[in-house]
């Protein structure tokens, strides 16, 4: 099953507000309607009790992913609409099982939010998580909600399965060839777009906005990479190709070396880089929320998986660099070999 295309963005940046706040029952009775399920494959009982009962696939191993959202750290309202924020915690959820080569299902929603609560922006927030969920079979089957101090909190767990071996970040080898998907630098270009007020400004400027505020996980690209002979290790990238790529050395107790001047760069990010007088190459390596796929693969396969990927989903995967024996982190060169600085990636917790 391919990725849908995220539906055009709604000039509405937030519902005018509600004369009649909802209360809990009632967002519970609106959410429920919202995700209602009907006879969704696997769920015995989903939104209504305690717990929600699911039934896997026999034999299949559980993958289990859980994401924040948090107003003024993951998205800012002032641009984001309610769908925006809900199409995004779904997404991000659906990129992790993708990166593992697996098959989403069932996804849990602890919501809190300022009283008192709007139900139209509410309802907009669910239509946001449907949406970017019904392409790859995924049901809301329960939750939680309450009232926050300040600002929008939106918690997505998203359950999922893989009938074999998923591809594990510690699986990178000495000799393995690093690739990417598609391009990067999209989101952390639209986002400078959005801080500068230029969304509106060019053709590109709207499609890299629209890239950070409702990302397309890779799903069908996972699936059938995780299934692909070659493949070693996987991860999506949503700290930035220096961060995550830093995880994937880490783990596997190796070092990686990158030639720069094969990293994919997006053109409209390259477009608002020059009107913004920024460096595309670092919003590529350091910027995050991409949520292509990184992967390290047997060198001897990275050409068959390029042309199998491109012929099974459209997509084209992008050798980048070389993993190495020694655990030296990772480096990135120049064309000529020379090593060069680039930015670290997104940290939560730093300073």
């Amino acid at each position: 099953m391919g990725n849908a295309d995220p539906p055009s963005p709604s000039p509405r940046r937030s519902s005018p507000p509600d004369p009649s706040p909802a209360t809990e029952l009632e967002l519970i009775r609106l959410i429920r309607t919202a995700v209602a399920a009907g006879d969704a494959t696997g769920v015995v009982m989903g939104i209504g009790d305690d717990t929600a009962v699911l039934e896997p696939t026999p034999r299949a191993r559980l993958l289990a992913t859980t994401d924040l959202l948090i107003e003024g750290v993951h998205f800012r309202r002032a641009w984001a609409t309610p769908f925006d924020i809900g199409w995004k915690a779904m997404a991000v959820n659906l990129s992790d099982i993708a990166a593992k080569g697996g098959r989403p299902r069932w996804a849990l929603v602890g919501l809190a939010l300022p009283a008192p609560a709007n139900p139209a922006d509410v309802a907009s927030l669910y239509d946001g998580m449907r949406q970017a969920a019904t392409p790859h079979g995924v049901i809301v089957v329960g939750g939680d909600t309450s009232v926050s101090p300040a600002g929008w909190f939106v918690n997505l767990t998203l359950l999922g399965e893989h009938d074999g071996s998923p591809p594990l970040r510690s699986g990178a080898k000495p000799g393995d060839l690093i690739a990417v998907t598609g391009e990067l630098g999209r989101s952390a270009a639209g986002l400078a777009a959005l801080e500068a007020g230029r969304r509106a400004e060019s053709p590109a400027s709207e499609a890299c906005a629209l890239a950070h505020l409702r990302p397309t996980a890779r799903v069908a690209e996972g699936r059938w990479l995780g299934a692909a002979a070659g493949v070693h290790a996987m991860m999506d990238l949503s700290d930035g190709l220096s961060a995550d790529l830093g995880h994937v050395c880490r783990e596997s107790g190796v070092g990686a070396r990158v030639a720069v001047d094969r990293v994919p760069v997006d053109g409209g990010a390259r477009e608002i880089a020059r009107a913004l007088g920024a460096e595309p190459l670092d919003w590529a390596i350091g910027g995050g929320e991409d949520y292509e796929l990184l992967l390290t693969c047997a060198a001897a396969e990275a050409e068959a998986l390029a042309d199998g990927l491109r012929r099974a989903t459209g997509a084209t995967l992008t050798v980048i660099g070389e993993i190495e024996g020694l655990k030296a982190g990772v480096v990135f060169v120049d064309a000529a070999g020379h090593r060069v600085a680039m930015p670290a990636g997104y940290e939560h917790f730093r300073a």
